[in-house]
C-alpha cells in the first residue's frame, strides 16, 4: 500500500516516513500544500496523511481540491483541535482527524481502517480459500499455519485480497507498491507473484495474460 506524508515540519515528516516504511508501505512525501495536491492528484494513493498548517497552500484548501478529483482517503494530521477545526476538517472530506501530538500506533490503526473502509472492508479479516490475511496485525496464514511473506510480498496479497474478484493490472501493482524513490525493475512484479504462490498455492494467484492478475476463492 503507498502512502502519501504532507506535512512542513521536517522532522516529523521523515518520522512518519521511516515508520510506515517499517509496517511495509511505500511512501511519498510532501512538505507543501502545492506539492502535495500535485502528488496526490498525480498517484492512486491508498492513504493521504495532511497536515493543515502548510505553506503555499493549507491542508484545507489541498483537501477541498483533492475532492474534486479523487475519493483517496485522507488522515488529516494537525495541531488544530477545537471542536471547530475538527468539523471543518470532516465535513470538508476528510475521513479522520487526529491531533498532534499523536499515538504511532493509533495513527497506523487509523489509517489501516481508512484504507479498509476505501476497499468496502468491514473487517480486519479477509478469507480467501484456506488462506486468511489479517489486515490489523498484518499476518497471512495457510491452512491456519502463518506463513513467512516479505514485506513486499505482504503488500501485493493485500492489494490483490482487497481488490478480490477484481482485475488489477500490473499499472495499478506498481502505483501501490512502489515509492517515488524507487526505481523498479520490469520483472519483480513476477517475481513477488512467482513467490507468493510458492508459499500460498500455485492457483492463489490468477494470472489474465497482458492484463493483470486476480484473487478468487
Amino acid at each position: 500500500m503507498r502512502i502519501l506524508v504532507v506535512e512542513d515540519d521536517a522532522d516529523l515528516r521523515c518520522l512518519l516516513a521511516r515508520a510506515l516504511r517499517a509496517e511495509g508501505y511505500a511512501v511519498d512525501t510532501a512538505e507543501d500544500g502545492e506539492d502535495g495536491l500535485v502528488k496526490a492528484g498525480s498517484w492512486e494513493y491508498d492513504a493521504v496523511v495532511l497536515d493543515l498548517m502548510l505553506p503555499k497552500r493549507d491542508g484545507l484548501s489541498v483537501l477541498a481540491e483533492l475532492r474534486r478529483r479523487r475519493p483517496t482517503p485522507v488522515l488529516i494530521l494537525t495541531a488544530r483541535d477545537t471542536v471547530h477545526d475538527r468539523v471543518r476538517g470532516l465535513d470538508g472530506g476528510a475521513d479522520d482527524y487526529l491531533v498532534k501530538p499523536f499515538d504511532l500506533q493509533e495513527l497506523l490503526a487509523r489509517l489501516r481502517v481508512i484504507i479498509r473502509r476505501a476497499a468496502g472492508l468491514s473487517r480486519a479479516a479477509i478469507a480467501i480459500g484456506d488462506v486468511s490475511i489479517d489486515t490489523s496485525a498484518r499476518v497471512v496464514c495457510r491452512g491456519g499455519e502463518p506463513v513467512a511473506l516479505t514485506a513486499r510480498e505482504y503488500s501485493l496479497v493485500e492489494l490483490l485480497a482487497m481488490h478480490r474478484g477484481k482485475l488489477v493490472t500490473r499499472s495499478m501493482i506498481y502505483d501501490h507498491l512502489y515509492d517515488e524513490n524507487e526505481d523498479t525493475l520490469s520483472n519483480l512484479i513476477e517475481v513477488h507473484v512467482s513467490n507468493v504462490r510458492k508459499k500460498l498455492g500455485k492457483d492463489f494467484i490468477a494470472t489474465r495474460r497482458g492484463q493483470g492478475y486476480i484473487v478468487d476463492g
